[in-house]
């Protein structure tokens, strides 16, 4: 067979009008073909559903979202609960005072979260994305703000292509009107948090809140409002590296939402209390009910995709037909791969026990990690100008400035007190108030008398204690020079 292509055109001619030539077209799998990354987004029109999951979701997002815009104006000890003071340099988390020198246990906090968040995704998938994410909570509030106001899902899309009315303006002034609000308030909270929310308050109907307080009110306003109410998904598509790295901690026994394609397939409509069997098509019934409640906008029956943020809006919306043609739910559910394959699925395999083994064992060393850490710290520096002082009598005088730091967050009354292999005596101040928050800086001498043979050098403890507390004392070392003979 000649296989080369002719290059004379009328070769080419003849060959096309040749009636035993089986036509040929280019073809491109649509895995490689051209995607314009500059095409404008397509606008995400959810429908409103009820069902089990979503009561959940509402037990989880809720108690969240109150506990954000409350938990500034509860007062703890006469403080506000929470507050990260960073002028003052202080973190009060219920009635505990964190200190810079703390830092090490926000690490710890940290590490804690993104094990928490492994062994979570590697059991269940991306369950906190779609119940307790903020994105997903603030994005859920302000779409039930745009479902009251411009309706339902077709009335929403009719309202979108109307041409331009007083009504239409109404409504959409409206809308973001209260997400504006909502965003404000938003914004207003989180500031809250690092400036007392009572004084930023009265600051800001007095109009003499501070220049960077306002800023920082304005940019997480305009966060909140763009993130919720304009990107939605697309900050969690785009924008979000959980989704990018999810696969990483999942296997086949993880927890997903999933089409079950052998029982739904092949889809088809039918009439109402008609069985799957009696028309030659499976219990899906192609609704695209699944497609329109997702926040997402991806197709389920598709298979698992990285925009998937487990929200089982659509497992409700499938179970709510199913219902209706009186089928068996969980066409669309939580399964697991091997549960789809056929084979037998486990909870308990070594990665998850791994995960949680490290979350128990760094959940006790901070939980014991804050419970002993210290109230009081003590530093002390020795004088720099000489290594010791000789009076006129022979004694020998060594000088130090003890820092004493009062990490609670009320005043107390310290005393210091010295331990040594030879006697000393302790000169200055020995009892003190510190007030909270407060470093004090004690100078003091420590004198040896002329006539007591000394080492050249020798080590000492100093030890601050609070005097309504026995057991809450502090100590540090130190050294004592006498000239050699």
């Amino acid at each position: 067979m000649n296989t080369n292509t002719p290059t004379n055109p009328s070769d080419r001619h003849s060959m096309d009008n040749d009636p035993n030539r089986i036509p040929v077209e280019e073809f491109v799998p649509a895995e490689v073909s051209e995607i314009d990354l500059y095409q404008k987004r397509e606008k995400i029109y959810t429908r409103k559903i009820e069902g089990f999951f979503q009561r959940i979701r509402t037990l989880t997002g809720w108690p969240l979202l109150m506990g954000y815009f409350l938990v500034p104006w509860l007062q703890w000890d006469g403080r506000q609960s929470v507050l990260f003071d960073l002028p003052a340099r202080q973190f009060n988390i219920l009635g505990l005072t964190f200190w810079p020198q703390d830092l090490t246990m926000l690490a710890w906090v940290l590490i804690i979260s993104a094990f928490l968040l492994f062994t979570v995704t590697n059991f269940a998938g991306r369950v906190w994305c779609g119940f307790s994410c903020p994105q997903t909570v603030w994005t859920s509030i302000f779409m039930w703000i745009e479902q009251k106001v411009e309706g339902s899902r077709n009335q929403r899309i009719k309202l979108d292509s109307a041409p331009w009315s007083g009504q239409k303006f109404g409504k959409k002034l409206l809308k973001h009107s209260m997400w504006l609000a909502v965003a404000f308030y938003t914004g207003f909270t989180f500031v809250g948090y690092f400036t007392p929310i009572i004084d930023l308050s009265y600051g800001f109907f007095a109009l003499s809140i501070h220049p960077w307080a306002l800023f920082w009110i304005a940019f997480f306003t305009i966060a909140t409002y763009g993130n919720a109410g304009w990107l939605r998904e697309q900050v969690c598509m785009y924008m979000c590296p959980y989704a990018r790295f999810q696969s990483a901690m999942f296997d086949p026994d993880t927890l997903i939402i999933s089409y079950d394609k052998q029982r739904g397939e092949k889809r088809g409509s039918r009439k109402r209390n008609e069985q799957s069997a009696d028309v030659g098509l499976g219990d899906c019934i192609d609704c695209q009910l699944c497609v329109q409640v997702c926040p997402t906008g991806i197709d389920i029956r598709d298979g698992l995709q990285y925009q998937c943020i487990g929200c089982a809006l659509c497992v409700d919306a499938c179970d709510s037909v199913m219902d209706k043609m009186h089928y068996p739910k969980g066409l669309i559910r939580y399964t697991t791969e091997n549960t789809l394959n056929g084979k037998p699925s486990k909870i308990l395999r070594p990665r998850l026990i791994g995960y949680v083994i490290a979350l128990l064992v760094m959940c006790s060393l901070l939980t014991y990690r804050i419970t002993a850490r210290e109230t009081i710290e003590l530093s002390v520096l020795r004088d720099r100008q000489a290594l010791y002082y000789q009076n006129e009598q022979g004694d020998i005088d060594n000088r130090y400035t003890l820092k004493v730091a009062n990490k609670t967050q009320q005043a107390h009354q310290y005393q210091l007190s010295v331990s040594s292999p030879h006697p000393l005596s302790l000169l200055g101040s020995i009892k003190f108030q510190v007030l909270s928050g407060e470093v004090v800086d004690i100078p003091i001498t420590l004198r040896a008398n002329a006539q007591q043979a000394l080492q050249a050098s020798f080590a000492i403890t100093f030890e601050a204690q609070r005097l309504d507390a026995d057991n809450d004392i502090v100590s540090q070392e130190s050294r004592f020079f006498a000239p050699t003979e």
